[in-house]
């Protein structure tokens, strides 16, 4: 191929010369457009966009103050730990079970030390739970608190004055309670809420199911009241009663009142407490008690 044949290439004609010369043209118009112009789309404006980030900043800077917090940390009554309670505490099956059946004989530890002689618990899980226990003040204070007593008594009662007036517990109210050394405003209502739910007392020993006295003022209520059962108490009709009747009593649970229904449908009726008593896991120590409020 010579310079004349490629040169054949760029001949053309008027239409054509113009035709270029408009397309250089609207190509030139094209850019100075595209240069001068903006084609952006204006961005949209959300006003509660901003909201939204400024809630958001404030929920995330709370959750930090709150990752930063130190867990609280609350004591209890090592006396009524629960299985599961004392599962979570690190302890054993065993351990637990000891503290269950220390306290089934009515009875409470009330020292860190006491505590590790009934569940026989490590040293080392001692330390650890042990400043999580809370007791009562008054055991932590008894020697103070039988030196008080033996002062104020001293001080109220003369050689004269040594008889005491003895008032029916079932009668007495909160006044009359606080008057006893040793029960403030919160045992005196302790009290009186264990009356309203066994309807009255029927011997002074239940005043030992009472948390959180100590048994120098069951021995001061001991000699300031007395029971008085009174002529209108509503028992229970053991041979009749339902199984929603028998488990809403105090000293029967729920599978206990099974049993005694069960028990009573297979055997016939109940002739006394000594029937009634043969029946697994019946409260034998209280059975004296649980007697007063059942109609045989």
């Amino acid at each position: 191929m010579n310079f004349k044949t490629v040169l054949a290439y760029f001949k053309f004609t008027n239409q054509q010369r113009t035709g270029i010369f408009l397309l250089f043209i609207i190509i030139v118009v094209l850019q100075t457009v595209y240069f001068f112009i903006d084609f952006s789309l204006p961005e949209k404006s959300f006003p509660e966009k901003q909201q939204w980030i400024s809630l958001q900043s404030e929920i995330d800077s709370l959750k930090l103050i709150k990752y930063k917090e130190q867990p609280k940390v609350y004591t209890f009554n090592p006396n009524f730990i629960s299985d599961y309670k004392g599962y979570k505490l690190g302890m054993s099956i065993e351990e637990i079970d000891r503290l269950l059946a220390f306290r089934k004989e009515n009875k409470y530890v009330n020292s860190v030390e006491e505590f590790q002689q009934v569940t026989k618990i490590s040293d080392s899980l001692l330390k650890v739970i042990s400043p999580l226990f809370k007791f009562p003040e008054w055991t932590q204070n008894k020697s103070s608190f039988k030196e008080e007593k033996k002062t104020y008594a001293e001080k109220s009662y003369s050689k004269k004055e040594n008889k005491i007036t003895v008032l029916d517990i079932n009668q007495a109210s909160q006044d009359d309670l606080i008057k006893i050394y040793g029960i403030g405003e919160a045992l005196s209502l302790r009290i009186l809420k264990q009356k309203e739910i066994l309807g009255c007392f029927v011997s002074m020993e239940q005043m030992s199911d009472v948390w959180g006295l100590s048994p120098e003022v069951i021995a001061e209520l001991n000699s300031h009241f007395k029971v008085v059962i009174p002529s209108g108490l509503k028992k229970i009709a053991i041979n009749d009663a339902s199984l929603k009747e028998l488990s809403q009593f105090p000293y029967f649970r729920y599978a206990l009142a099974k049993q005694i229904v069960t028990t009573r449908s297979m055997n016939g009726n109940f002739n006394n407490i000594e029937d009634l008593s043969k029946i697994k896991d019946f409260p034998v120590e209280k059975a004296k008690i649980i007697s007063l409020y059942l109609e045989f």
